[in-house]
């Protein structure tokens, strides 16, 4: 018996022609070698073919409507400057697009494409780097890296293995070689898990190295070692403790902060208040793995609760069914769950 599966909707094309026909205003909105319109293109994910003042938007109907509107009112805007990345990141939010996009992606979802009762966008999410091409497996994955393309701030929260922080990676990776970012900063807090740190040679940065490895071995798959080396050496990549954010802002950069059920509450709310203009933050942690000092409230479980229902801003929970590792680590997780609401600690960290 054939499976019936619902298409997806042709995308059409909307055509544009800005006037008056001006070379100089049309650099400005394109960008040098494109970068303003492959931005608008990755945020809200259409393609634009240009030739001259005349512009194709390809994609979804109301969503290549909406940004021609977006496109016509940068276009104006160029006649009293030179546009910037940051204007462009500004125009699209205010226009309210990705809300739309959100929207759409819940009510166009066929009914087949359902996972305990809740829609997944349509669609299969591939993210390109330097080195492969990355599918995220099963649909709460597809989820999380729809959300981290299309929200500013996002929280990827739950177990080990669930490819939270690898997909995080991957998908700053394929922004920093758009174009879209200019740097990629790797962040985690300076806490030990049940070892000292104290007596290891180096600074505090070289310090919490060993403990980025696994943020570096998906940087050497995705992009190869000489190649992460160099853009180490650059700066265009950073590795920094968390304390090391504090007094910065982090313009068109892509921010990954691991391990933060590690971070204090007051640490986590200096961090989330460091992004700037152009920029992404993407936060993973697993609240069961917390090595604080006891008594001492984690900051991962705290904004939880606080941001939770705050527009813009998504989070993503994963459970031990969504483990891509040997089987056995997901009976593991789901055994330790199991003790601890068997043996609850009141202890709550």
């Amino acid at each position: 018996m054939n499976k019936h599966v619902t298409p997806e909707p042709s995308p059409i094309t909307c055509e544009v022609t800005l006037e008056p026909n001006d070379n100089r205003r049309l650099a400005s909105l394109c960008g040098q070698f494109d970068r303003h319109l492959r931005q608008i293109e990755n945020r809200l994910n259409i393609e634009i073919r240009n030739r001259g003042n005349r512009f194709a938007l390809v994609g979804d109907r109301a969503i290549t409507n909406a940004a021609a509107t977006v496109l016509r009112q940068l276009y104006d805007d160029t006649g009293s400057g030179e546009l910037t990345p940051d204007e462009i990141h500004l125009a699209l939010q205010s226009a309210g697009i990705e809300e739309l996009m959100q929207q759409q992606s819940v009510s166009e979802t066929p009914n087949s494409e359902m996972d305990d009762g809740q829609p997944v966008p349509a669609g299969t999410v591939l993210i390109r780097t330097k080195k492969a091409t990355i599918k995220p497996r099963g649909l709460n994955q597809q989820r999380y890296v729809r959300a981290v393309q299309t929200h500013d701030i996002n929280f990827g929260v739950g177990p080990a293995g669930t490819g939270k922080t690898y997909l995080a990676v991957a998908c700053a990776v394929e922004s920093l070689l758009r174009d879209d970012v200019e740097r990629i900063l790797l962040v985690r807090p300076a806490v030990e898990a049940g070892e000292k740190l104290g007596f290891l040679p180096g600074d505090l940065a070289q310090k919490v190295d060993p403990y980025l490895r696994p943020l570096y071995d998906a940087l050497f798959e995705m992009l190869g070692f000489e190649t992460v080396g160099k853009l180490l050496e650059r700066g265009v990549i950073e590795v920094a403790p968390l304390a090391y954010m504090r007094g910065r802002t982090l313009n068109n950069s892509y921010v990954i902060l691991d391990e933060s059920q590690n971070t204090t509450c007051e640490q986590m709310k200096m961090f989330l208040t460091r992004l700037g203009f152009g920029s992404t933050a993407v936060i993973t942690g697993d609240p069961s793995q917390v090595d604080l000092p006891r008594g001492q409230k984690s900051g991962l479980k705290h904004v939880l609760g606080v941001l939770d229902g705050v527009e813009g801003i998504s989070f993503t929970h994963f459970e031990a069914k969504d483990v891509v590792r040997h089987p056995l680590v997901q009976r593991i997780v789901l055994a330790y769950e199991a003790h601890e609401q068997a043996n609850p600690t009141g202890d709550e960290r």
